[in-house]
């Protein structure tokens, strides 16, 4: 098991890059079940939750060459012989579920289980469920596992409680071969959904809507395999624009995708911190004293759930008093008693945490809990006095592509070390 060791206090200088985006590689890599013979995806990242996704297609019969110099995953879907995602596989990631609709979609039938992932707050997937059950799916859930049969899938008018990201995803992936028009209200908006109906469309579907709240889906019942490039990780951009901007740094984002970026540029510049588009990036320049601002998450495009730890990590260090709401997962909060072991002052009530901003920060033993809350915990131990340990950075790596070697390169005295400790 590893760990992460900075030594804080240095400002980041230099030019950097955003990897390609995961939560958009995912939903293209289930869609190549859609479709026989080879599919190519470039600008892939080198990630632990694609590492997994890769072993899924593999087990249902899949081959996948991988150039990771390149950059390039290469899938051939064309012998698909298991239609089943095991627990062993799932368990780690939740993005497994993906599978359900193009599975069922395809072979009409799927057998996948209930997903895992990071421990933030309940994310049924009873969405999903409804929407598949609603164009003419059964559904049967039982020992830990959604078993789905499905002769012909039609076309259903669905309407989502609340916006869903994968649930839109899945349902799009399925409605490709449904005969008739699907119809997803109140859909996720959000910039990965536009990808994967950019791909859907170069396999020949007809997809309308993507990036609104209504998207609809004509069923094509002849698919063709797609190349497609990934789009830059709007979340890794935004996590190293905090970082340039809470060490007082001086940092270009070569393939910043700021167009996605909105709420996350407004809230910096209310903190004080320059933003501006140069040729070759975007280039990020922090200043003392961080200014306090008031940070509520919300559905794309308001500001991104996935960017609110590593904000409070800012507001930690701020002048003056914060308040950030979490209005997507109720327990997203257990970076705070991290940042509290460094001397954070952050109240918890309800879904509001309130942060008295310290100036500084100091060095301690951390242990991550979740996919973002990591970053946030690298982000404060750049800012801290002394010496960081950070342990349990697994779930960093599930998202993050060597998050280490861009920050040392840019400046910053942060190292990785193999641990025997066992959790």
């Amino acid at each position: 098991m590893d760990k992460l060791i900075i030594e804080g206090g240095n400002r980041l200088i230099g030019t950097t890059h955003a990897s390609g985006a995961k939560n958009a590689v995912l939903p293209l890599m289930a869609a190549t079940l859609l479709a026989p013979g080879e599919h190519t995806l470039t600008n892939v990242p080198d990630l632990k939750d694609i590492e997994t996704f890769k072993k899924l297609l593999k087990f249902m019969g899949c081959k996948v060459r991988t150039n990771k110099k390149k950059k390039t995953v290469v899938i051939d879907s064309t012998n698909v012989k298991k239609f089943e995602a095991p627990y062993e596989l799932v368990k780690t990631m939740r993005a497994s579920i993906l599978v359900l609709g193009p599975l069922v979609a395809r072979f009409k039938k799927a057998r996948v289980s209930l997903p895992g992932g990071c421990a933030i707050g309940a994310r049924p997937i009873n969405l999903h469920l409804m929407g598949l059950k609603l164009m003419g799916a059964e559904i049967k859930i039982e020992h830990g596992y959604i078993d789905i049969t499905a002769e012909k899938l039609h076309g259903a008018q669905i309407h989502f409680d609340q916006p869903t990201v994968t649930g839109t995803e899945n349902l799009m992936l399925a409605a490709v071969y449904a005969v008739g028009t699907t119809t997803l209200e109140n859909a996720a908006m959000e910039p990965e959904i536009v990808e994967l109906a950019k791909a859907l469309e170069k396999m020949g579907a007809k997809v309308t809507g993507a990036g609104t709240d209504t998207i609809k889906i004509t069923g094509n019942g002849e698919l063709k395999t797609f190349k497609h490039k990934v789009i830059s990780d709007r979340i890794e951009a935004g996590t190293l624009m905090i970082a340039s901007a809470i060490t007082r740094g001086n940092v270009l984002i070569e393939d910043c995708p700021t167009e996605h970026l909105a709420p996350l540029i407004a809230k910096l510049r209310e903190a004080g911190t320059i933003i501006k588009e140069e040729e070759g990036g975007t280039r990020v320049i922090g200043d003392w004293p961080v200014l306090s601002t008031d940070i509520k998450t919300h559905p794309h495009p308001g500001f991104p759930t996935d960017m609110q730890a590593q904000m409070m990590t800012m507001m930690c260090v701020a002048n003056g008093l914060s308040v950030i709401t979490e209005n997507i997962f109720e327990n997203r909060y257990m970076h705070v008693a991290e940042l509290k072991r460094m001397g954070a002052k952050i109240k918890i009530d309800g879904r509001n945490a309130i942060v008295k901003g310290v100036g500084r920060l100091s060095g301690a033993q951390l242990m991550a809990t979740d996919l973002r809350a990591s970053a946030s915990l690298v982000l404060a131990g750049l800012v801290a006095d002394g010496r960081t340990e950070i342990s349990r950075i697994y779930h960093l790596d599930r998202g993050y592509e060597r998050l280490e070697e861009k920050l040392k390169a840019l400046g910053a005295n942060i190292k990785r070390v193999k641990t025997s400790e066992k959790f």
